[in-house]
């Protein structure tokens, strides 16, 4: 069994934010095994992208990924990983097949932020840097998209 990460408290609410991303990863799972029509699957996927996915993408690439001293090996990876999963979302072709990817793919990108990335933040950023991301982060109380709740 995995030891839960203790996560420094101006990381958390990103955190928090990786735990809805899985929530929909779980959610196209789910509508997928169900054989939901991808259609309504995607309409969900899409609107989560919207509120959520892009701001936390910028969020993090303006004011986490930048912090001086991290790897860039591991800041080029999330910021590809990213682009890759934009380019997933704004498909409009082969919806089923880019939803089972969207699911692995984010699911992968989010643990390797959380196990990897995150944890050499809080190694290498001071203080007073992880305090400006909090700064920056403007976290909002996820409210979920009930239009439709294919998972259930």
């Amino acid at each position: 069994m995995n030891t839960p990460i203790k996560r420094n408290e101006f990381l958390q609410p990103l955190s928090r934010e990786h735990h809805h991303g899985l929530l929909l990863c779980w959610k196209i799972r789910t509508g997928l095994k169900k054989g939901i029509a991808p259609a309504r699957i995607k309409a969900y996927a899409d609107w989560f992208y919207r509120a959520c996915l892009l701001p936390h993408f910028d969020m993090e690439e303006k004011h986490v990924f930048a912090l001086p001293g991290l790897d860039p090996e591991l800041t080029q990876r999330a910021i590809a990983e990213h682009r890759r999963l934009k380019q997933l979302f704004e498909s409009e072709t082969d919806v089923a097949q880019n939803l089972e990817r969207i699911e692995r793919e984010l699911d992968q990108h989010i643990r390797f932020e959380e196990r990897v990335l995150f944890n050499a933040v809080q190694e290498k950023a001071t203080p007073a840097q992880l305090q400006s991301i909090a700064r920056f982060h403007t976290a909002v109380t996820f409210t979920e998209n009930t239009d439709d709740p294919f998972w259930e």
